[in-house]
């Protein structure tokens, strides 16, 4: 079995979890929500527009903070969420109204692949955020230089 060599993520671009929702997104919007029956504007094309186009945007969100320290976890569990709701509004594209019934099956699957990773990475970020630090840090503040002048400055 081959290795995979993990690239170092510098923006949330880097997440593949992002770069799938976004694409997954774009096709519910083009593919979709055009072919829903006009009574569904203000229910299912709604809900279905809005929970979709949420997923990449809260991992975006989220990812900015970062630094916080449940900033990240909130996004994640919401982008969670999401994915929940943007399956369920999916399979009642697929069973009510039978509309792109092959490609609502693998949005679908890739929106519960999708929640699967945003897990994972929520798993992992919050190991990673409550990590022990296991080697010393260096003292080097320059306290035992400040702590010499004083004493030579008391001195003169």
């Amino acid at each position: 079995m081959e290795r995979q060599i993990k690239k170092a993520i510098k923006s949330f671009r880097d997440l593949d979890v992002y770069q799938n929702t976004y694409k997954a997104s774009v096709v519910v919007a083009a593919s979709i929500l055009p072919k829903l029956p006009k009574h569904e504007k203000y229910d299912l094309h709604n809900q279905l527009s809005r929970s979709s186009k949420a997923i990449p945007r809260l991992i975006a969100e989220g990812f900015a903070k970062k630094h916080q320290k449940f900033g990240f976890q909130k996004y994640l569990d919401d982008a969670m969420g999401e994915c929940n709701e943007t399956i369920v509004s999916l399979e009642h594209v697929k069973d009510i109204y039978k509309i792109e019934v092959d490609l609502c099956k693998e949005l679908v699957d890739t929106y519960d692949k999708s929640a699967r990773q945003l897990f994972n990475l929520a798993e992992a970020w919050d190991s990673f955020k409550n990590r022990r630090r296991k080697t010393k840090p260096i003292n080097d503040t320059g306290r035992h230089l400040v702590s010499r002048l004083n004493v030579e400055r008391d001195a003169v």
